[in-house]
């Protein structure tokens, strides 16, 4: 007789897909299911709902359950101090979310500056030349000759030059 072969299959679900019935979801979370349905009066928990109305647990569900035993078993908290801090815990994240937005803009815009400041500097590098022998910096379109006027002075008959 040969031996029976099995065989496993992992499916991966999302972790906001509802797939736990309430006993599962409470199971999975260490409370009672009756706790389950006092929190989603709370609003601390919102499962999803089948069509036929069943309540339906995410991971995530789970995974927030299990923090809110957390804080009101380990850490004393009520349900109302439950209720401020994963409050706070979702602005904070809202912030820090738009914050790396923001840096993330920054850094584009600043690159895209630099870019538009160096084709600046090229464009001026053609443009600019020095004006004959002043230290004067002009654009090579307005550069115009101007007469250059020599003063000469003569001397009289003593050698000593003219009075003005």
């Amino acid at each position: 007789m040969g031996r029976r072969r099995t065989t496993t299959t992992r499916v991966t679900v999302d972790r906001d897909r509802g797939v736990f019935m309430i006993s599962v979801a409470a199971e999975l979370a260490d409370m009672h299911p009756q706790t389950l349905r006092m929190y989603e009066t709370r609003g601390l928990i919102e499962p999803k709902r089948s069509p036929k109305g069943t309540r339906l647990y995410s991971q995530s569900d789970v995974d927030r359950l299990r923090r809110i035993q957390e804080m009101t078993n380990e850490l004393g908290l009520n349900l109302a101090g439950v209720e401020r801090v994963l409050v706070l815990e979702e602005q904070l994240e809202r912030a820090t979310r738009r914050l790396e937005a923001l840096e993330r803009r920054s850094r584009e815009m600043r690159e895209e500056m630099e870019a538009e400041v160096e084709k600046v500097r090229q464009s001026f590098r053609a443009e600019l030349v020095p004006y004959r022998s002043s230290t004067d910096i002009v654009r090579a379109s307005e550069a115009k000759p101007r007469p250059h006027r020599i003063r000469v002075e003569r001397e009289g008959s003593d050698g000593r030059p003219p009075a003005a």
